[in-house]
C-alpha cells in the first residue's frame, strides 16, 4: 500500500457577499456534485431529459465537464486568446447538442462519466490557483480573470447539476454562500431576492420564477473585471 500525505484542509471563502469567489468554492461545489451524481440509483435512466433543457442528463455532465476543461484551457497559454477559444476541434454528437472536445466513454458508465467531469473540475481548480490575477482570456460575455473563469465554472456546476438532478431526481441544495458568491461576480444586473440566493440564482438563469419576477425568457452573465469585483 502507499502511504498518501494527508490532502490540505481547504475552507471555501467566507461565507459574505462581499467576498470573491476562490477555487476552494469550485473544488468543494464539484465534490458535493459527484457526491450527488453517485447516489443515483443503478438503474437510473440518465437517456431522460436534464430538467427543462434540452440535453439528456448524460449530455448535460458531459457539457458541464467540457465548460470546465475549457475554461481551465483559456488561462493557460502564456498570452491567453483575447477574441476567440482556444482552438480544440470539437463536434456536436446529436443536432442541438453541446460542441463539445470533451466525451465519456460510454463503456465505463456513470461511474466513469462522474471521474471525467471530477477530473475536469480539478484542472479547472489548478489551474485557477496557479494563474497570475492579471490573466485576462476570452468569453463570448466578456474577458475574464481567474476569479471569472472560476465563477463561471461554478455558475456551470451548480446550475447544470439542478438540470440533472430534476432529470435523475435526486435532491440538489448547492451552500447559500457559493450561490451569493457566484450572483455577485457575473450578474451585476440581478437584485438580491427574498427567497434566497438559490433561488435567485435559477431566476437569473431562466429556470424559474420567483414571486413578482416571471421567469426569464432571456439572460446573460457578465464575465468582464468590474472595479467593484
Amino acid at each position: 500500500m502507499i502511504d498518501r500525505a494527508p490532502e490540505p484542509d481547504h475552507a471555501p471563502a467566507a461565507d459574505d457577499d462581499a467576498a470573491p469567489v476562490t477555487a476552494d468554492d469550485l473544488a468543494l461545489a464539484v465534490r458535493l456534485a459527484a457526491d450527488t451524481l453517485r447516489a443515483a440509483p443503478a438503474d437510473a435512466d440518465w437517456s431522460r431529459p436534464a430538467g427543462a433543457i434540452d440535453w439528456d442528463c448524460w449530455a448535460t455532465v458531459e457539457h458541464l465537464a467540457d465548460d470546465l476543461l475549457a475554461y481551465a484551457a483559456q488561462l493557460g497559454p502564456a498570452a491567453p486568446p483575447q477574441d476567440r477559444y482556444v482552438p480544440f476541434l470539437t463536434t456536436r454528437r446529436f443536432p442541438g447538442g453541446p460542441n463539445s472536445f470533451v466525451f465519456a466513454d460510454r463503456a465505463a458508465g456513470p461511474a466513469g462519466l462522474v471521474q471525467v467531469l471530477e477530473a475536469s473540475g480539478a484542472l479547472m481548480v489548478a489551474m485557477a490557483r496557479t494563474a497570475a490575477p492579471g490573466t485576462r482570456a476570452y468569453h463570448p460575455w466578456g474577458l475574464g480573470d481567474p476569479a471569472g473563469f472560476l465563477a463561471m465554472s461554478l455558475l456551470e456546476t451548480l446550475v447544470h447539476l439542478h438540470d440533472v438532478a430534476q432529470g435523475l431526481g435526486l435532491p440538489w441544495a448547492p451552500p447559500a454562500g457559493l450561490c451569493r458568491r457566484t450572483l455577485a461576480r457575473l450578474f451585476p444586473d440581478v437584485a438580491p431576492d427574498a427567497a434566497g440566493p438559490w433561488p435567485t440564482l435559477l431566476w437569473a438563469t431562466g429556470r424559474t420564477a420567483l414571486p413578482g419576477r416571471p421567469a426569464r425568457t432571456e439572460w446573460r452573465w457578465y464575465a468582464d473585471v468590474r472595479s467593484d469585483g
